[in-house]
Formats: structure tokens, C-alpha cells, sequence
């Protein structure tokens, strides 16, 4: 279950517009400030706050990403897999193994990591199982470089593996909506990740209970709760996670990194003695394995450790350990943490210097300066730090490269410590100048500035006085224009509301007489077809001989396949389903009408209230009904997909196909009624609609709201 916070976020995401969340480490460490304010609260450390405020500060725009798991005994690790793919002769066990190769390089070694999928990929084309692996992991390479091709992976994995049954194959579903949920964070929120986690990846594992995929999975949900300060209940899973992999998977990856992560949780709430003791057994899963990359993890959770207990001497070593591991492994991300704890513990020792030195070698590196909020914080502590130590041209310079990227809402505070340092830097430059003035000097400079403020004052006076009557003017031009504007909004709603009731009239007597026409055939022709058959049936069987009989029971057959082709005309007119049933299962209907030998329809209903007004049903079902025709007449499609999801009061429709697709602007030029009735009927239900067609296949997107009409 998900706690208040997290579910009160998950019912605010709004399927028709994406909400931007803070980002992984904008959390991280607003989390780990409320904990370092709390110990402050208690012990009245506000230059340690000051401090730790720099380094949340800096780190605001780094980004989520998942830990990469490899075993701590890499080596054997990857060679155990270089001899699988060259000695195992079963193609679909050398495909997996080469995938497993480049997943372990894909944030160290790009091309070899490439050119390991590409092989693994030419040996999977004939196994299905396979194929939707390979489409995982083409998903994994592209999560760091480009999070819209890896979504779109991870998408045709999890379509090819809704083919497969097994247990191997639920695993890889699992794994595969967590990448997706990542791949969405930035857009959808957290909320969206809990969501997949707890609807999506866990339970395609649970049900298999004692497995280490379960433990990972509850260690990273554990996460999700800490970054958003949910530290009771993700101490909860976390726990639940530890349970699991001790008594299950001991010395695995996700053991470590479960430890390490209750240690964190710890951590942020200042409970030095208990992380500590979650950091002792993470590190004796590690001490075997000097050279795996993941001791860069360990040093950091350590790093951690030591500054929550105040120990920042015995920190710096640890941060020198954990940078070697970084640089060896090019562990850029953490590689710019440990520098900024460094700077951080320097600057509290007062080491002005050396952490002049570490802020000017991130720089330098510039990995973490990429994004300007990071830039514009970097020149703004160096400022200080010069400023701080006396230098202060150097100061103004970088207070200078500050204030060009500073907001315009923030521009006339930079003005003032601009003008601040430059009266500094003159004062300290002149200071030999200025003491030789005389005291008559000084009297005439005085007399003038008096003569300079009174004028000044004058000249504010005028200018106000010009400000306010071009105020009144405008403010008076703008309230006639606003009246105007009311008018001609008030002119435009009239006319909808009409044009809504023409709309509403013609829908309205539309579906009638398709329900007085279906129950005419239904209940009047066809009862009657049907009759006609029995009757004929029992005459042929007493006046016509055997030869005859045949013939006749061919003309039988041709009519009671129109008795069924005029039952499927009834039912599409007034679909029994839905009046019966309702939307969901209509929809499944429909979509396994339009189902061929040549064309797969995969229909994923989302949460659909059953409580629709039957009105909003019934149009719902005809603006799916149009598309999936024209879908099925024109697109020369092997695959739909029809996505329905609904939350509160707005309804989604999503179609795409793999067909040919058409020019962008066809579908507005044409005069085709099915458009016409089309959007007639999304712009019925205060809907919009968008297209988007190429030859790669088209992708149709519609909103709806279920409370436009009662």
C-alpha cells in the first residue's frame, strides 16, 4: 500500500497533461536536509547547515536512474559469460549471454556494449523468448543516452512477452515496466513510478514469493519513499527486502545494495549506530572484491555514515577511496558527489584553498556543469569563497559569470552585490588616493551630493507623477478592451451552446433510430429469415428426394449466413454488449470482430468506471467503432493497439497501428462523414483529438470528458 502522500500524488496525475517532478537528486537531498535540520534543531549548528545547504543546492539538477546490478565478482562474472559465448552451442543461451555483456558495459564501454547487442540480437530472430530479451536490453543501453527511444523498447518487449507464458518471461515483464517507469519519471512524476512498481513489476513476481527480483523490487520501491521523506514506510520495505534476500539470495547484488540503502534511509534520519551496522554487513559482502566497481556504492553510503556522525576528518579518506573506484570505473555521477562532500567537510575545516581547489576542478571536468542551475551555483560559491579569502577581483569575475545566468527575478539583487564587490575592489585599489584628499575637498563633495539628491529627488518626483497618468490610461484602454473581449467570448459561448444542441439532437436521434433499426432486424426480419428456414427445412424433408436435398440445403446455408450477417448489422447498429454489459466488454467485442487471420488486435483497458452515464457509453463506443474501421479499411495494419484509461472524470483513447499511415493534413482536407461524425462526437463530449501519421503507421490520441452531458 502506498502512504498517504504518495497516493494523494498518484490521484493528482493527470493522464491528459504530464506533470514534471522534482528530479532524483533534487529529492535526495531536500531529504537529507529536513534530516540534517532536525539534528540542527537539537544542537544549534546553523555554519554546519550553511554547509550542508551548498552541497543541496549544487546538486539540484542530477537525474534518476536505477542501480546497475552485476555480482560483486565481476571478473568472474564477465568471464564466465565471454566462455558461454563461445563454447555453448544453443543459440538462445549465447544471445542471453551476450546480452547479460553488454548491459554490464553499457555506462563504461558504449561500443562494446552496442556491439555486443548487435550479436546477441543476429542469433535471437527464430526464438520468440529471445527476441522480446533483446528488445529489454535495447531498452537498458538507451536509458542514459535517450530515455524516448529506451520507453519505446521497453513497450515492444512488454508487447512481445504478453505473448509468453513462464516464469523467466514474467521476470523480464517486471523488469521491463520498471525501466518504462523510469523513462516516464520526469514527465509523470514519482507517483506514476510507485504506481508501476506496485500495480505492474511486483506483482508479475510475487506470486513466485522467495526470489531475489521481489527483494530488489521492494529495496527499490524503499528508495522511491525515502527521496520523497516517506522514511517510516520505506524503512518498512526495506526491511522486507533485507528479510527476503538474506534467508533467499545472501551474497548477491541486490543484498548489497538493500543493505546500502537502509543504511541511507538511516542515515537521512540521523540514526547514525543503526546505519552503521547495515554498513558493516554491505561491507562484508564487498571486502572479497576489491576490483569491483560497485566498492565506488559502498564508500559513498560510508561517506554518508561518517559525516551523519559528525566524523568528517575520518570522511575525507573514504571520499579519496570512493573517487579512485569512480575514476577507474567512469562513475562520473558519483564521481562529482564525492567531490562535492569534499568541498562541503574543506570548507567547515576552513581549508578555504583546497576547496577552492575541488570546486575549481569540477569545473574543469565539467560533468557537472552541464545544466546552468549547477553552473550559476558553482560561480556564485567560488564568489564567496574569493570574497571570503580576500581575492576580490577574482571574486567580482566570477560573481560577473554569476550574475549572466542569474533570473531576470533575481537580476536587481545581482545589480547590488555586483555593485557591492566593484565598491570594494575600488576602495581597496584607491584607498591611498582617497586619504589625500583635504577637508575642503570633502565639504565641496558634500555640498554637491545635497545639490544631486534634491535634484534627484525632483526628477523621481516628475517621472512618477508621467508613470502614474500613463498608468491611468492604459489601465483605462485595458478595461475597455476587456470589455470588449467579454463580449465577443460571451457572443462565441452562445454560439457553441447552440452548435452543442444541433450536436446533441442529431447524436441523440442518430442512436434511436440505430436502436429502432437494429431491433427491427434483430427481433422483426431476422425472427422471420429464421422461420422462413425451419419451414423450408421441414418441407424439403418430406417432398424432395436425397439428390435434391443437397442443393437445397446449399441455398439453406447461403440463407442462414445472411440471417447472421444481418444479426452482425443489428449489432453494430445497438451493440447488446453494451447496453448489457457495458463499455469494457463491448470494446472487447468490438475489437475481436475486427480481428483477422492477418491482423492482431490488442485491446488494454485501464481502470474503466462502470458508472459511465450510458449516453457517454454509447458515443464512446461509436468514436472507437469509426477509428477501428477506418483502421482495418485503409492502414493495411498487422498490429493495433487500443488503449482505453480513465481517471475521474476524463477518458483516454489511444490507437495505434503499424499500417501505412497518410499525409498529416488528409484527415482535415477530406469530407469523409466518418471524420465529420468523428470529431463531431469528441467535440460533443468537450474532447480533443490528435493525429499523428507517418509511413511507419499512425497513433491517435483522444481526451473525453465523461461529465459533458447527464
Amino acid at each position: 500500500m502506498v502512504t498517504a502522500k504518495l497516493w494523494w500524488l498518484l490521484k493528482a496525475v493527470n493522464p491528459a497533461k504530464s506533470v514534471k517532478a522534482p528530479t532524483y537528486f533534487q529529492v535526495f537531498f531536500g531529504v537529507y536536509f529536513i534530516a540534517i535540520l532536525r539534528s540542527f534543531i537539537h544542537r544549534n549548528e546553523i555554519d554546519i547547515m550553511k554547509n550542508y545547504l551548498i552541497t543541496i543546492c549544487i546538486l539540484l539538477s542530477f537525474h534518476f536512474s536505477a542501480q546497475q546490478l552485476v555480482p560483486l565478482n565481476e571478473k568472474a562474472y564477465t568471464d564466465s559469460l565471454k566462455t558461454a559465448v563461445t563454447r555453448n552451442s544453443n543459440n538462445a543461451s549465447k544471445a542471453y549471454a551476450y546480452f547479460l555483456l553488454s548491459d554490464y558495459y553499457r555506462n563504461t564501454d558504449s561500443a562494446a556494449s552496442k556491439n555486443y547487442l548487435k550479436k546477441g540480437e543476429a542469433l535471437s530472430l527464430k526464438n520468440p523468448l529471445s527476441q522480446a530479451k533483446y528488445l529489454y536490453y535495447e531498452g537498458q543501453y538507451f536509458l542514459e543516452r535517450n530515455k524516448e527511444k529506451a520507453a519505446l523498447f521497453y513497450q515492444k518487449a512488454l508487447q512481445e512477452l504478453s505473448k509468453i507464458k513462464g516464469q523467466e518471461a514474467d521476470f523480464l515483464k517486471a523488469s521491463s515496466w520498471y525501466g518504462y517507469g523510469i523513462t516516464q519519471k520526469n514527465k509523470e512524476g514519482y507517483p506514476f513510478l510507485v504506481k508501476i512498481l506496485i500495480e505492474k513489476s511486483i506483482p508479475q513476481v510475487e506470486k513466485y514469493r522467495n526470489n531475489k527480483s521481489l527483494g530488489h523490487l521492494y529495496s527499490q520501491l524503499g528508495i522511491i519513499l525515502t527521496y520523497n521523506a516517506e522514511f517510516k514506510k520505506a524503512f518498512e520495505y526495506n526491511t522486507k527486502a533485507i528479510n527476503l534476500l538474506e534467508k533467499n539470495a545472501p551474497n548477491t547484488p541486490e543484498m548489497f545494495f538493500a543493505y546500502l540503502n537502509m543504511t541511507s534511509n538511516l542515515c537521512y534520519q540521523i540514526k547514525g549506530d543503526e546505519a552503521g551496522k547495515y554498513l558493516d554487513k554491505a561491507e562484508k559482502l564487498i571486502q572479497p572484491y576489491p576490483e569491483s566497481s560497485s566498492n565506488a556504492s559502498f564508500y559513498y553510503g560510508k561517506t554518508l555514515y561518517l559525516i551523519t556522525k559528525q566524523r568528517n576528518e575520518e570522511a575525507l579518506p573514504m571520499i579519496e577511496k570512493g573517487l579512485s573506484y569512480t575514476r577507474k570505473y567512469n562513475q562520473n555521477l558519483l564521481m562529482q558527489m564525492f567531490y562535492l562532500h569534499k568541498y562541503d567537510i574543506l570548507r567547515k575545516q576552513n581549508k578555504l584553498n583546497e576547496a577552492k581547489k575541488v570546486l575549481e576542478d569540477i569545473l574543469t571536468d565539467k560533468t557537472l556543469i552541464i545544466d546552468v542551475n549547477n553552473r550559476k551555483a558553482f560561480y556564485q560559491q567560488l564568489s564567496g569563497l574569493n570574497e571570503q579569502m580576500g581575492n576580490l577581483s577574482e571574486a567580482l569575475k566570477w560573481e560577473k559569470k554569476y550574475s549572466k545566468l542569474n533570473d531576470s527575478l533575481y537580476a536587481e539583487n545581482v545589480s547590488l552585490k555586483l555593485n557591492t564587490l566593484e565598491a570594494k575592489f575600488r576602495t581597496s585599489e584607491k584607498q591611498k588616493e582617497i586619504a589625500d584628499l583635504n577637508a575642503e575637498k570633502a565639504q565641496k563633495e558634500l555640498e554637491i551630493n545635497k545639490k544631486t539628491q534634491y535634484l534627484w529627488m525632483l526628477g523621481i518626483a516628475s517621472v512618477f507623477l508621467i508613470i502614474l497618468m500613463i498608468s491611468i490610461y492604459l489601465y483605462t484602454k485595458k478595461l475597455a478592451k476587456e470589455r470588449e473581449i467579454n463580449h465577443a467570448q460571451k457572443l462565441k459561448e452562445i454560439a457553441q451552446k447552440e452548435e452543442l444542441n444541433i450536436t446533441k439532437a442529431i447524436l441523440e436521434g442518430e442512436e434511436k433510430e440505430r436502436e429502432r433499426v437494429a431491433k427491427d432486424l434483430h427481433d422483426g426480419l431476422g425472427g422471420m429469415l429464421a422461420g422462413v428456414k425451419i419451414n423450408l427445412s421441414a418441407w424439403a424433408s418430406q417432398h424432395l428426394e436425397n439428390p435434391r436435398q443437397e442443393k437445397f440445403s446449399e441455398i439453406l446455408s447461403q440463407l442462414d449466413h445472411s440471417v447472421t450477417e444481418l444479426r452482425n448489422v443489428a449489432r453494430n447498429l445497438m451493440p447488446e454488449s453494451l447496453l448489457k454489459f457495458g463499455l469494457e466488454t463491448a470494446l472487447q467485442e468490438l475489437c475481436e470482430f475486427y480481428t483477422r487471420t492477418d491482423l492482431h488486435i490488442d485491446f488494454q483497458p485501464i481502470t474503466i468506471n462502470s458508472e459511465i452515464p450510458l449516453g457517454v457509453q454509447i458515443n464512446i463506443y461509436r468514436i472507437v467503432q469509426e477509428i477501428l474501421a477506418n483502421a482495418v479499411k485503409h492502414s493495411e495494419a498487422k498490429n493495433i493497439l487500443l488503449q482505453c484509461s480513465q481517471s475521474d472524470e476524463i477518458f483516454m483513447i489511444t490507437i495505434e497501428d503499424d499500417g501505412k499511415g497518410f499525409a498529416e493534413d488528409s484527415h482535415q482536407k477530406t469530407k469523409s462523414m466518418g471524420i465529420h461524425n468523428l470529431n463531431n462526437r469528441v467535440n460533443y463530449l468537450k474532447g480533443k483529438m490528435e493525429i499523428s501519421s507517418d509511413d511507419t503507421g499512425t497513433a491517435i490520441t483522444i481526451e473525453l470528458n465523461t461529465h459533458a452531458i447527464s
